[in-house]
């Protein structure tokens, strides 16, 4: 277990693969945990640093009373790969994850050479549903939404095939602190990177699921096409976590692109 204090926070991170490979940073979606990537991560080449981390409200990491902002998350991960000593990493991040990707990349350009911007946007809903969504919380936790979220999260077909791993999912959403719930939706809430995310220039690719309830493709798709030569793949039959529902096809999209930006 990898724990370090950071901008007033118990920050629990992973630093796997080979300590002098080329770094590879994930970032995960709202409602999970860094174990997001585990399916993926076997199908990636050998070689690579992987870094992962519980994003401020999740997993292990604190989850502080009170709402959070895009600039408190943003500066979180900074902190952590100031900490450990990256630079020009690729970023991956899913959802919430990739909206931190986003606002890394425009505050600090000298730790990303590349974004992978996965099942997200630059602005994701409205306030008043973020807003709705936050009440329901409170009023009844999290299992309030479970059945929606997970319906959003992962394709019927999935959810079907697996039911064992479904309740593991389930039970990860569950266990989120509810803290760290509302405090990550208040930042969804009241962020829009269209502006920041038009002026970027460095690679980018964009991953989204045909199934996805959370980020629709087209979503995705308008958020990649503000970035100048930024590529956008389908995962055909997967949900809002392709990773889980297709770690083979993720992780060979990913590898391609990390070839071609030199990273592997």
């Amino acid at each position: 277990m990898q724990m370090v204090e950071l901008n007033g926070i118990t920050v629990h991170y992973a630093d796997q693969g080979d300590p002098n490979g080329a770094p590879v940073v994930f970032s995960n979606s709202l409602g999970t945990d860094f174990r997001l990537w585990d399916r993926l991560l076997p199908h990636l080449p050998k070689g690579l640093r992987l870094i992962r981390y519980d994003t401020r409200g999740h997993g292990l990491t604190g989850a502080p009373d009170g709402d959070y902002f895009m600039g408190d998350l943003v500066t979180d991960a900074a902190a952590l790969l100031d900490h450990l000593g990256v630079k020009n990493c690729i970023f991956v991040g899913l959802s919430i994850g990739g909206m931190i990707a986003q606002g890394l990349a425009a505050e600090r350009l000298d730790l990303v050479r590349g974004l992978v911007l996965s099942n997200t946007a630059a602005k994701i809903g409205t306030p008043a549903m973020w807003q709705d969504r936050i009440e329901a919380v409170r009023k009844g936790g999290i299992a309030a939404l479970e059945a929606a979220i997970l319906e959003r999260w992962l394709s019927p077909r999935w959810r079907q095939e697996n039911p064992v791993e479904l309740a593991g999912w389930r039970h990860m959403l569950c266990r989120t602190p509810v803290a760290g719930y509302l405090g990550c939706s208040a930042a969804i809430a009241q962020t829009d990177l269209f502006d920041s995310t038009a002026r970027l220039t460095l690679p980018t690719l964009a991953i989204a699921g045909s199934e996805d309830g959370s980020t629709p493709p087209d979503l995705v798709r308008e958020t990649a096409d503000l970035v100048k030569g930024s590529k956008f793949h389908l995962i055909r039959g997967a949900g809002h976590l392709p990773c889980v529902e297709q770690p083979e096809e993720y992780a060979a999209v990913l590898t391609t692109f990390l070839e071609e930006q030199g990273h592997v």
